[in-house]
């Protein structure tokens, strides 16, 4: 074989290579996105090679991770807790969240919920607001006091609510959608974005509408966090009416409430 024949084997082995190696990454990639569950077995063995400091530490770094990233009120994906922290400890994945769970409600007085288990996305419930339901399960900024306005009128209407009519109601309330707010800023991108984003709303288009038209519903992190009962309780004020006569509303509120007590 002639020299420039080995150089050109050498060049197409060293691209297979370099191919594989590339495969390997995207694999590892992959993995991060869909852990598979060790078993019992297993995980004891990936446990047995790490000291107890070391689980803790890492524990702890997940616990600093999730408080940093919950402050824009942004569900935290298990792919980046991966990707971000846990990296070669992806084995004992499951074993860390067990302990960064019971760190948050020992410690903090927080639960950590996954409200997608789709794309195992969690978020950060305060428990003693939960408990209390104070302020609903939010904290009293007047962005709050705007949600909720609207979490309810989603409620009360059966849990889909045209864009529309969200507008309407709220300039109601002298809250005009396209004029900045003292309190809310620019309305529109506060419901629309932000409230999104942070999974408090879910802003859906409409099938077969020309002009295109969206509606709301209730966002995974209001399903886990916002008491029913309670907003249910506050319309029916409003109203100086007794709950019970939104029927359909209110035993959803009661059975909402059943199911949080066993959680």
């Amino acid at each position: 074989m002639s020299q420039k024949n080995k150089k050109r084997v050498s060049a197409s082995q060293s691209s297979q290579v370099k191919g594989a190696k590339t495969q390997d990454v995207e694999m590892d990639s992959d993995e991060d996105v869909s852990l598979t569950q060790p078993s019992s077995t297993q995980l004891q063995r990936s446990l047995a090679r790490l000291t107890p400091a070391q689980v803790d530490r890492k524990m702890a770094e997940v616990v600093q991770f999730i408080l940093i990233k919950d402050q824009k009120k942004v569900p935290i994906k298990r792919a980046d807790i991966v990707k971000h922290v846990v990296k070669e400890y992806k084995n004992i994945y499951n074993e860390i969240m067990k302990r960064v769970s019971k760190t948050f409600e020992q410690v903090f007085g927080l639960k950590l919920v996954e409200i997608d288990v789709k794309h195992h996305c969690y978020i950060l419930i305060n428990k003693l607001e939960h408990v209390e339901d104070d302020n609903l399960s939010l904290g009293g900024s007047p962005k709050t006091g705007l949600l909720l306005v609207i979490l309810g009128i989603i409620f009360m209407r059966g849990g889909v609510v045209k864009e529309s009519l969200i507008w309407s109601t709220l300039k109601k309330l002298r809250v005009e959608p396209g004029e900045r707010h003292e309190d809310f800023g620019d309305v529109r991108k506060l419901v629309v974005d932000e409230f999104v984003r942070q999974k408090y709303l879910e802003y859906v288009r409409v099938p077969h509408t020309d002009p295109v038209e969206f509606e709301f519903r209730w966002g995974l992190r209001a399903e886990n966090q916002v008491s029913k009962r309670k907003v249910l309780e506050f319309f029916s004020k409003v109203q100086d009416q007794d709950p019970k006569i939104w029927a359909s509303q209110y035993k959803e509120a009661e059975q909402s409430g059943a199911t949080s007590e066993l959680k």
